[in-house]
């Protein structure tokens, strides 16, 4: 399966938006879309895109500040893109951990190359740290990917081959939401109708065995309407959707 890259534009000004969001879609890239600060926090913390291009001049808050933020819990890169072109912009952007700079006005094709590139290093941070240890653990719950086992509080939980999939799943790209076409097209295949009836009773297995009890925390969250995110190991449970 082939999960596209989420990218959230932070940006106010519309006709920035509506470029960026063309050029990014006709690239196979998911596109969320933010016009203030407040608004982009909460879908970093929601959604947890692979990647934020940035304005710094928002209208409710410094974009300095929302990469203080970003950076005080995420790794997640973080490319500005701004019109303030004084040296002392970008060292502070730098600062506080902004990945790369690029100047308003700016090229598309320079745009794209600048994100492919903080992609791939993302990438192969994630991947060096999977061919370390192919494992996985939030909590109680411990995944060891090399023997398709799955334990909680140390006990062994029985999966059917399915039910381990769509966990394994979930797991590697765990704090992102995995839409419920996505989960059904690699467990079931591209064929199969976009009902996720036969998902839903499968998650239900799931948490059952996890031991997950309604309206207390769990390792699985139902972002309604889009999908399931399992939280990871950095991320504070919290009460089920």
């Amino acid at each position: 399966m082939q999960i596209r890259d989420s990218i959230l534009i932070i940006e106010d000004d519309n006709s920035i938006i509506n470029l960026m969001k063309a050029v990014l879609r006709s690239n196979n890239y998911e596109v969320l879309i933010a016009r203030t600060g407040n608004e982009a926090l909460s879908i970093v913390s929601s959604q947890c895109p692979n990647l934020v291009v940035l304005d710094l001049g928002l209208p409710d808050m410094d974009g300095v500040e929302i990469i203080r933020k970003i950076r005080s819990w995420s790794t997640m890169p973080i490319l500005v893109v701004s019109a303030r072109d004084h040296e002392h912009d970008k060292v502070q952007a730098f600062d506080l951990g902004a990945d790369d700079y690029i100047t308003k006005p700016f090229g598309t094709s320079e745009l794209l190359a600048r994100i492919r590139t903080a992609l791939r290093h993302a990438h192969t941070a994630v991947q060096s740290s999977l061919s370390e240890s192919e494992q996985f653990q939030a909590g109680d719950l411990h995944i060891d990917f090399n023997k398709h086992k799955v334990l909680v509080r140390g006990e062994d939980v029985h999966l059917t081959q399915n039910e381990y999939r769509i966990v394994a799943l979930l797991a590697r790209y765990s704090g992102r939401v995995i839409t419920y076409d996505a989960i059904m097209q690699e467990i079931w295949g591209p064929n199969m109708k976009s009902d996720n009836k036969i998902l839903r009773v499968n998650m239900a297995n799931i948490r059952k065995k996890l031991g997950s009890v309604p309206g207390r925390n769990t390792y699985i969250l139902n972002e309604l309407g889009v999908g399931y995110r399992m939280i990871d190991e950095d991320t504070d449970a919290r009460p089920e959707s």
